[in-house]
């Protein structure tokens, strides 16, 4: 019979919750944007709701960079001095173990929240009116490239170091066979917590003053009453201070 404590003592604590939670309603957010990018999708009116809320997730994670778990801190995994040691070692026959995100993870980290931040900018600007819709798409598709060679990359990894990072990002747990004598990662803390809280509560309040209506469904045509309305707004208090 194997007990708790034998479970215990099998894994190792990696990933802490929110990190997780960050993790796979980003992937959620994405796929929904995407496949609501189309105008004739049945989820089209939720693109611009999808869009927002990946930003409130990017807010949340740039701060959880700093204040959050240990393996979630900047500071713990972005190390680009490291990157050419950890190529050398996946060439050789016993590539390294790394308990958090290794050199190149954390450069992919790194590319995809700015990926996903510049694709939110170039919508936010086109929702506003502004902007290129050519550029938004591009960029898109560039993010989605992106996302790809993430995937790849994982994939391979898992295979090469006979290590489920997917399950990991999952549990947040790693086998601790595999990483000897590491202990489980500090977990982050009641202040750490309430800061992350306060986070996406102060982004989703500036959003909404923003746009009202960031986080609902909403088709292209009313986004273009919208705009079209605040412009003859404009228009017409022109109009007026002329008078």
């Amino acid at each position: 019979m194997v007990t708790g404590k034998h479970v215990r003592e099998d894994v190792l604590k990696v990933w802490d919750v929110p990190l997780r939670l960050f993790h796979w309603f980003l992937v959620a957010a994405i796929a929904i944007a995407f496949l609501s990018s189309e105008g004739d999708s049945p989820i089209a009116a939720w693109h611009i709701a999808a869009g927002w809320t990946a930003a409130v997730l990017i807010v949340f994670r740039l701060v959880w960079g700093f204040v959050g778990g240990k393996h979630a801190r900047f500071v713990n995994f972005v190390r680009p001095s490291l990157v050419a040691g950890h190529i050398r070692s996946l060439l050789s026959r016993d590539p390294e173990h790394s308990v958090g995100h290794n050199p190149l993870g954390a450069l992919a980290v790194l590319a995809l929240l700015a990926g996903v931040a510049a694709v939110l900018w170039t919508g936010i600007q086109l929702d506003a009116g502004r902007g290129s819709e050519d550029l938004h798409e591009a960029l898109a598709y560039g993010l989605l490239a992106l996302i790809g060679i993430h995937v790849v990359a994982v994939i391979a990894m898992s295979m090469v170091t006979r290590e489920n990072l997917v399950r990991a990002m999952i549990t947040g747990r790693k086998r601790t066979a595999l990483h000897a004598g590491t202990r489980d990662a500090r977990a982050p803390g009641p202040m750490a917590l309430l800061a992350g809280g306060a986070v996406i509560a102060a982004t989703v309040v500036a959003i909404l003053r923003f746009d009202a209506a960031a986080f609902g469904p909403r088709l292209e045509t009313e986004r273009g009453e919208r705009h079209g309305g605040d412009h003859q707004s404009s228009e017409s208090a022109g109009g007026t201070d002329k008078d």
